[in-house]
């Protein structure tokens, strides 16, 4: 008869260093990218440029990205290769209202979206109806992600599909609606997508102020975002999931429902990407189908494993290294990256199997292990001459003066 499954113990939220560096971030955030950007002089050495926020942000929304992978990946065991799609639809939501905001400021002065008036559109198709209204977009960016994340996760993990072939599937859905979002008739702008956006809630999208404005929104979503997942994966249903991840077989003779529990968690690793590519698209200033791409979707697996699986915190930071050396090392050898980028997958998969976080945990374990080593021996030697362990201890002696017994 199998042993019940035995779910993690249960942690506090976050450590006192922990809850320091998030203040800190969250200080960077709203306060000190800000002042950088706006109040500091474009020639002092403290500036924080355009380019640098629309960059930060970017990754910020990748980090998230990278984030809800951990939980579905790192936590509940299941690789997802079609994250990239999630990702796109929040992205085309808000794209969509976007390309509302413009009204007759485009090119050909009509109502309608440009690309509209181009292929001869006459009127909006149905799919279109509340892209005017903000409400609207911010519920279809969470609804219409969450909601094909249902749909397609209830049929796969009801029919037990696992390992490379769920993951072969989700790079399969992917890519026909990439195929399907690249067609001129589906009314999402083929293959040039949105572009050219105005303004959001009428405000001018390319001040400084409404810049900075979605560069701090998006990171106190992203920050907002790693404490639920803390919260979550610290309950008894984050529990669940990684007993699942270990042992599913077991977890169902315990009489949980596996079911239940992954199709969760993949309904809000959706929406988290859904809202990353809504943050994304206004400080990108453009979406189209390539979001879509096997190759976008595979990078977001490959920030997770730099970073560190089952970390929360190491997706985050591979985010930000991965993406970092991208934007240099496309500038500088713009032929290599690809190489660069699968060497390194390579490199992590054979000699960082915990990533970067794993890697920082071992040092530091070894750096612990001889003052450990030698509080132990110093208890084993109390045990056996019947002392106190703080007798061992040499007595502390004023300076200058020598011990008993040294000239003896």
């Amino acid at each position: 008869m199998s042993k019940a499954a035995v779910l993690p113990s249960k942690g506090p939220l976050l450590s006192g260093k922990g809850w320091t560096v998030f203040f800190v971030a969250l200080i960077v955030v709203c306060a000190v990218a800000p002042v950088l950007n706006i109040m500091v002089p474009t020639g002092s050495a403290l500036h924080m440029s355009d380019y640098a926020v629309a960059l930060v942000g970017k990754i910020m929304c990748y980090a998230i990205c990278a984030l809800a992978m951990d939980l579905i990946w790192g936590y509940t065991g299941i690789l997802s290769l079609g994250h990239g799609m999630f990702f796109a639809l929040g992205g085309y939501m808000m794209g969509m209202y976007l390309m509302r905001q413009i009204g007759r400021d485009g090119n050909y002065k009509s109502d309608l979206p440009d690309f509209m008036v181009f292929l001869d559109w006459k009127t909006l198709p149905w799919h279109w109806t509340f892209s005017d209204s903000f409400i609207a977009t911010l519920v279809l960016i969470v609804a219409v992600p969450g909601l094909i994340a249902f749909v397609f996760g209830f049929f796969a993990f009801r029919s037990r599909i696992k390992g490379v072939y769920f993951s072969i599937i989700t790079q399969a859905m992917t890519f026909a609606a990439m195929l399907l979002f690249f067609r001129n008739e589906t009314g999402f702008g083929g293959n040039n997508g949105f572009t050219d956006f105005k303004r959001i809630l009428g405000i001018p999208i390319q001040t400084q102020e409404m810049r900075m404005t979605l560069f701090a929104l998006t990171g106190l979503t992203l920050l907002g975002f790693f404490l639920f997942s803390k919260w979550l994966i610290g309950s008894k249903f984050g529990r669940v999931l990684q007993a699942i991840r270990d042992a599913e077989t077991r977890v169902m003779f315990s009489g949980y429902n596996p079911l239940g529990y992954k199709l969760t968690i993949w309904v809000i690793s959706a929406i988290m990407c859904g809202v990353a590519g809504a943050l994304y698209v206004p400080q990108v200033g453009i979406i189209n189908p390539g979001e879509m791409s096997a190759a976008n979707s595979i990078e977001i697996a490959i920030w997770a494993a730099v970073g560190g699986r089952a970390t929360l915190i190491g997706p985050i930071i591979g985010a930000f290294i991965v993406n970092g050396a991208k934007s240099w090392l496309t500038v500088a050898y713009p032929e290599y990256w690809l190489y660069f980028l699968g060497a390194l997958f390579i490199a992590v998969t054979l000699f960082l199997p915990d990533g970067i976080v794993g890697l920082v945990r071992k040092w530091m374990a070894r750096a612990k292990a001889p003052s450990e080593g030698r509080r132990e021996a110093r208890r084993s030697m109390a045990a056996e001459q019947g002392v106190e362990p703080a007798a061992l201890a040499p007595t502390p002696q004023p300076l200058g003066v020598e011990p008993k017994g040294a000239r003896a």
